[in-house]
């Protein structure tokens, strides 16, 4: 036994020495295969021991270049990620009006298909049963007098969904209402201006709405043709600042493209533009303050409010008026 375990450690000694003196050779090897991913720039500065015979560096594939993370980023935020938009697009058009009505439309008509259908063969199987074809010529009044009342029952339904589909097939839509006008970039110094005027808006179409109600007297705060010429005027002058708004951002795309010494006469022009874009919308606010006056002032009778209204409509229509010529 302690013959045999001295052999073995003989022969483990022998093999372990072989792979001693075999290490340099292992070292040349791996100090070959690294020098194939070590740029040449980086070679000078550490030489190996041995001078390596040259072989030809292997070529690295070329990967796509990756989008930077803040491109990513960025469109994530502005939701243009396309399975987002693909999404919110579909959800939008299942949800259109025109959209539900084409699905009750379709539904209506596979009711009332379904509906005929079974009354048809309810009444096919009381006239069987009634002549007697399903027992050798011997009548069943009581199947016959079932199928019937199926029958019956069935064509009701029918009778339904078809008067279903019939009154949508009349059903007009509303026109769906218009969207509301973009506004300009951050950057645009007309974009402030524009989110004023939309506020505007919306509080005079409010205000405007009450004026076209009766009071609780039975009375009209003030007439119809005064309101009208109201929303009228309104609507003219928002076009218009509108108009001026887009005429501020092709002077600020010019001024962006234009050379530097030619930026500073731009700024100036652009100046003097916001300084008319604010004029307009006090014009536009003054008007809504008078409606406001209006709507307080409807239920005392005051007829020095009223009057108010009509002057600030005079006045923001010819402020719409020279507007108009500027843009």
């Amino acid at each position: 036994m302690g013959q045999g375990r001295r052999k073995d450690f003989g022969e483990f000694t022998a093999k372990l020495e072989k792979h001693i003196e075999k290490l340099p050779d292992y070292a040349q090897r791996a100090q070959e295969k690294l020098q194939r991913y070590i740029p040449p720039s980086e070679q000078g500065s550490s030489r190996p021991a041995r001078p390596a015979p040259p072989r030809p560096r292997p070529q690295m594939p070329q990967m796509p270049a990756m989008p930077k993370i803040s491109q990513q980023l960025t469109s994530m935020a502005a939701g243009q990620i396309p399975v987002v938009a693909d999404a919110k697009a579909k959800w939008a058009r299942w949800n259109e009006p025109a959209a539900k009505l084409e699905r009750r439309k379709r539904r209506a008509s596979r009711a009332l298909t379904f509906w005929i259908l079974l009354t048809f063969l309810c009444g096919l199987f009381a006239v069987v049963a009634g002549t007697g074809l399903l027992k050798n010529g011997e009548a069943d009044v009581l199947q016959a007098i079932a199928g019937g009342a199926f029958a019956v029952i069935f064509g009701t339904f029918g009778v339904k969904s078809g008067l279903r589909l019939r009154t949508l097939n009349r059903t007009v839509l509303p026109a769906a209402p218009a969207a509301p006008p973009p506004l300009p970039p951050a950057r645009s110094v007309a974009r402030e201006p524009m989110e004023r005027l939309a506020e505007s808006e919306a509080s005079l179409a409010e205000l405007l709405r009450q004026l076209s109600q009766p009071t609780s007297l039975g009375t009209m705060p003030v007439s119809e043709i005064a309101v009208a010429d109201a929303r009228t005027t309104a609507a003219e002058a928002a076009q218009a600042l509108r108009g001026l708004a887009g005429r501020i951002q092709a002077i600020e795309r010019g001024r962006d493209a234009a050379p530097e010494r030619e930026r500073g006469a731009l700024d100036a022009a652009i100046r003097q533009l916001r300084d008319q874009l604010d004029d307009g919308l006090d014009g536009y606010g003054g008007l809504v303050a008078a409606a406001g006056h209006t709507v307080a002032a409807s239920s005392d009778g005051m007829t020095s409010s009223k009057e108010s209204l009509s002057d600030a409509t005079d006045k923001l229509a010819g402020l719409a008026m020279a507007l108009r010529e500027l843009s």
